[in-house]
This record gives structure tokens, sequence and C-alpha cells, in this order.
């Protein structure tokens, strides 16, 4: 077996967290004409980095094989998921004084779950969200969402067009996008 190492600080990874066997890749629901075709499995062990602590995974599937046009969860389905995005975005105006012409962001911003909330208070919001289907139920809130993959250019290109961001969002990002010790390090400081 390959060494893994750390998707934030680069180092061995050894030590297990959970192993938990063999698994299909999560929302990737086998359709009723293909019901008697061989479905592909996983490993689902994840590894604890005993530096900086994170829990991760070996990366086995592209990312655009998982959040395509047809992503199966929606976060809008959870009404306590919906009221604790609600707090979320009350706490964050009030903590930051956000008001006027903020320009609050969200990565992997699903539905639009959170992102409503902001823009119910008259907010500017971007979501970006590579899946087409997710994206396009935030659009029909008045989310104005981008179908795309976080990136260093996603977000140049972004932040460009729309202006910087005063609040970046991300919830349950990191587990799905390889990200470098020069980002991490930075939100580390905030």
């Amino acid at each position: 077996m390959k060494p893994t190492h750390c998707r934030a600080c680069g180092v061995p990874l050894t030590r297990t967290f959970v192993d938990l066997g063999m698994s299909p890749l999560a929302n990737s629901y086998i359709p009723m004409d293909r019901a008697d075709e061989a479905e592909k499995f996983y490993p689902l062990h994840a590894k604890i980095c005993e530096v900086c602590f994170l829990v991760q995974l070996e990366s086995f599937e592209a990312p655009s094989h998982i959040f395509s046009d047809t992503y199966a969860y929606f976060s809008s389905f959870s009404d306590t998921w919906l009221q604790h995005a609600r707090t979320y975005a009350d706490d964050m105006v009030a903590r930051f004084g956000l008001g006027g012409d903020a320009h609050i962001a969200e990565v992997a911003s699903n539905d639009g779950y959170l992102l409503r909330w902001f823009l119910e208070r008259g907010l500017r919001v971007t979501g970006i969200e590579p899946a087409a289907n997710c994206a396009a139920a935030a659009e029909a809130l008045g989310v104005a969402t981008e179908v795309l993959f976080f990136a260093t250019g996603t977000a140049r290109d972004i932040a460009g067009r729309r202006g910087q961001a005063d609040l970046i969002a991300a919830n349950n990002v990191l587990a799905h996008v390889r990200i470098s010790r020069i980002l991490l390090a930075a939100s580390a400081r905030c």
C-alpha cells in the first residue's frame, strides 16, 4: 500500500481514526435500468494526522464524478439544519456588523440553505456550487450561484466580477477538496 500524506501539513499518515471497510460513494445511487450491474466500492478507512489532527480519507474519485448535475443531497431537507443556518447568519451579521453592501459567499452552497438568510437581510450573496441541480434550487430562491468547483482561479474570477466577499462560509468542504498548506495556514490565522 502506498504511503498516505496529510492533505493539510504533508506528514505521513500512520494512525487509523476508524476503518469501516468498503463502501460505495455516498449519494451514488444506481438507476433502476442498471440495477443488475456491479457497484463500485472504495475503502472507507479514515486516518488522523498526528500533527494537525485533520481526519481524512485518501482520494479515490474525482470530485466531478461525485458532484454532477444530479447530486442527491439537499441541505434544506433538514428543518434543524435550516434553523442552525438562520442562527448562524444572525450571529455573523451581529458579530461582524454586516449590513448595507456586505457581500457573503459560500463554497459548496448546495441549495441556498445558508445564503437565503443573508439574502433575506438584504445582503449581496454568491453561492459556489458544482452540482447544477442544487445550484438551480438556490437560484430559484434568488441566491446568485456560480456552478463551479472552488479553486484559486474560481475565487479570483468571482471576486473580479462580483467583488470580494466580506464573509466566506464553507461547511463540509474540506472532506471533498484538495487543500493547500498555504490555504489552511491562512485560515488558521483568522
